[in-house]
């Protein structure tokens, strides 16, 4: 190679500092994206950590001594405690079946199933939750008032107002994550173990509880850890079928301080034990995750044998069936309804038909305006932002592009440890004062929404440019291009399905959030599911099931468009 290529091959080699010394015209753009994040997630959490330890005294744990004696504290944490339990449980029980049934047996419409899945995966909890209340509600409940109608009995089948009724609705909107993790496993082991077990004498079900079940053990108790997690940090749910009866957990207990006269420091005290919960599962579940003790060797004669259901595949139909009724048919026939009903617990007769509300959401409420112009905008800002931001992180971690740039995952990661309502009280005690007071503005929200969402569009970039090699890029900066034009027109455009996936998923995140929008919007910049949140106080049901509608809607066409355009499995990849 010649003298003069040889030195440009050397230069292209060098990093951080170095790179800085030949004055590479990029290297401020990669140091510049890192000490954005860094900004992004350090500030929250130290401001959390701050408010909860100092007053005008200076340090103190008084704050924390309050938090663990009071009564009511006390019994919020007890209830979150129950209900996150359960959950994961249920969660685990119906994803795991379901994944198994799907890809190990001959379980026919296994396609429809999966896109039935992905419903009840997009579905917003909190949306989910509000279906539940017109369907199960002790009173004017569709199912309780068939239930009456068919036995004659005065009594409620079910009041989805307590904790059982949490703690199922909870479960219906868990499940999918725990079936996509244990599908996953399913679809790797192999079946050579599986027909060691039956030539040895063992049935089909003595073999999946002895030889599949255990080398899917890792995931369930990764899929139990996750469902709990999930549940751990909603507040939709449990403010609409908990506050009701009076059921506090910790994020209705956290948003409760927020009201007048708000106790920013007690949120902040009551914030640090959630968000040290949440990192100290999320580190048993990659533990065991990374475990090597129940795995399988395999190659080409690794088939994948299906289980014949035999008799049983009429009753594994039901059964499946059933659950999704639960979870997409019945909440969307029930919103659909409502949204097409004069009133919505009458029958859907031509003399109660009615378009009112769709014009009246769209045309007439100003709240309904306002917020789905600014969720659309948050949406799309957030998700191209984002998706930009994500993109350079993951391509400086993945070239290590200076000193310590791997750290950067660290950070990038950071996220999913923070519950929303947790990083809402640390933002809402940074932009309430200055030097940046961001707070009554749409761009707190922004701010929050990029934060939150950042994990997923790392995950999807980083995992993209994995599957890229670097020497491609290599060749076009041995040519003369730096490493942003080698990125624009090699990197990217090959990396262009991964990163759609991730613009998606950061847009549909964003719609769909309301545990960090319900403490840090104003009325300025209320978003959809804030104002489904308090159209709900005001009892407009058509309003609701609208805006529900529309943003399933929105969420589904995102979704298609992301598998049409970019050829993927957005399900998969999301996990």
């Amino acid at each position: 190679m010649p003298a003069s290529q040889t030195g440009t091959f050397r230069r292209v080699g060098y990093t951080g500092w170095s790179a800085f010394r030949f004055k590479d015209p990029t290297f401020p753009v990669w140091i510049g994206a890192a000490i954005l994040l860094v900004f992004l997630m350090l500030l929250p959490l130290g401001a959390i950590f701050r408010a909860s330890l100092w007053d005008d005294t200076g340090l103190t744990l008084n704050r924390y001594f309050e938090v663990f004696t009071n009564e009511q504290f006390l019994k919020a944490i007890w209830n979150t405690l129950i209900i996150s339990t359960w959950v994961g449980v249920l969660a685990v029980m119906t994803g795991a079946l379901l994944a198994f049934w799907v890809t190990r047996t001959d379980l026919p419409w296994k396609k429809p199933i999966r896109a039935l899945v992905m419903a009840s995966f997009v579905t917003p909890p909190f949306l989910g939750a509000f279906a539940w209340t017109l369907l199960a509600g002790p009173n004017a409940g569709a199912l309780n008032k068939l239930y009456r109608a068919v036995t004659g009995s005065e009594e409620a089948l079910f009041n989805i107002f307590t904790m059982p009724g949490l703690i199922f609705v909870m479960a219906l909107y868990s499940f999918p994550f725990v079936f996509s993790m244990i599908a996953n496993v399913c679809e790797l082991i192999s079946s050579d173990l599986e027909d060691a077990a039956e030539i040895l004498g063992a049935n089909k079900w003595r073999t999946a509880w002895t030889v599949t079940l255990p080398l899917a053990m890792p995931a369930l108790i990764g899929g139990f850890i996750l469902a709990f997690l999930q549940s751990l940090s909603l507040f939709g749910a449990p403010a609409i079928l908990g506050l009701p009866a009076g059921l506090h957990t910790i994020t209705t207990q956290i948003w409760a301080l927020f009201q007048y006269p708000p106790r920013l420091d007690l949120a902040a005290a009551f914030s640090v034990p959630l968000l040290l919960a949440t990192m100290a599962l999320i580190a048993v579940q990659k533990k065991i995750l990374g475990r090597k003790g129940y795995s399988t060797v395999g190659g080409k004669g690794g088939q994948k044998r299906l289980i014949h259901l035999g008799l049983g595949r009429v009753p594994v139909l039901l059964f499946v069936f059933g659950i999704l009724s639960l979870s997409v048919f019945l909440p969307y026939w029930i919103l659909l309804k409502a949204a097409l009903s004069k009133a919505w617990a009458m029958p859907l007769t031509w003399d109660n038909f009615t378009l009112h509300n769709f014009s009246f959401a769209f045309f007439e409420y100003g709240d309904t305006q306002r917020a789905i112009y600014n969720t659309f905008k948050l949406g799309i800002v957030t998700a191209t932002l984002g998706t930009l931001l994500a993109t350079l992180i993951a391509y400086v971690t993945h070239r290590n592009l200076f000193r310590g740039a791997r750290y950067l995952t660290f950070f990038a990661l950071a996220p999913l440890v923070i519950p929303g309502i947790v990083l809402a009280v640390g933002l809402f005690i940074v932009y309430t004062r200055p030097p940046l007071v961001l707070y009554g503005t749409i761009w707190i929200l922004f701010v929050a929404f990029l934060t939150k969402e950042m994990p997923i569009g790392f995950s999807q970039a980083e995992s993209t440019f994995k599957s890229i090699h670097p020497e491609l890029e290599d060749t076009s900066r041995i040519i003369g291009a730096n490493r942003l034009i080698s990125l624009k027109d090699i990197t990217a455009p090959l990396a262009r399905s991964g990163l759609i996936a991730a613009w998606s998923f950061i847009f549909i995140g964003v719609i769909r959030e309301l545990s960090a929008a319900i403490l840090l919007f104003a009325p300025s910049s209320k978003v959809v599911s804030v104002v489904i949140f308090d159209l709900k106080e005001e009892g407009q049901v058509g309003v609701i099931a609208v805006l529900g509608t529309l943003m399933l809607a929105v969420s589904f066409l995102v979704i298609l468009g992301v598998q049409w355009f970019a050829g993927r499995d957005v399900v998969a990849t999301r996990e």
